[in-house]
């Protein structure tokens, strides 16, 4: 058993309580989230082992408002929200992409110089390490930047 399974369990089941309510009981969370009232009411049900799917869950909080689950869910992998503004706008959508060039270029540098003699030290494979882990973090960002642009419903990379 895993230690504090049935704690987070039971705050999930909880929340998901929470969120039905917010959207106005089990028969107006059942027409939101497209589940059928006897499905939302074993959510609903705090004997039910039931837990919400994912798609109900985000339709539930976009309908509400509020974020009771993915915050319940954050909380028990021991994580938390930040308010974070999604904007995608031209300049950084193409500085994103630059930025990703860059990072690209330095991990190729890296590697470069490190396999030039053959052999791998263990501070070139540090040095190509954290070169990744720049190259993983831009490319997250551009990511989440150009999930902004197909949000908003694309952007014009050219002038007319």
């Amino acid at each position: 058993m895993v230690p504090n399974a049935n704690a987070r369990h039971f705050l999930l089941k909880a929340k998901q309580r929470d969120l039905i309510a917010a959207a106005g009981g089990i028969e107006r969370a059942a027409l939101v989230c497209s589940y059928s009232k006897s499905v939302v009411g074993r959510w609903y049900n705090p004997d039910s082992p039931e837990i919400m799917e994912l798609p109900a869950i985000f339709s539930l909080e976009e309908e509400t408002g509020r974020n009771d689950m993915s915050e319940a869910i954050a909380s028990a992998r021991g994580r938390r929200f930040a308010d974070v503004e999604v904007t995608a706008a031209n300049g950084s959508v193409m500085a994103a992409h630059a930025e990703a060039v860059v990072r690209m270029g330095e991990l190729m540098t890296e590697g470069a110089l490190a396999f030039a003699d053959g052999e791998l030290t263990p501070a070139e494979s540090a040095r190509i390490d954290r070169a990744l882990v720049k190259v993983e973090n831009q490319i997250a960002d551009y990511r989440r930047i150009l999930a902004g642009a197909k949000a908003s419903g694309g952007l014009k990379v050219v002038g007319e």
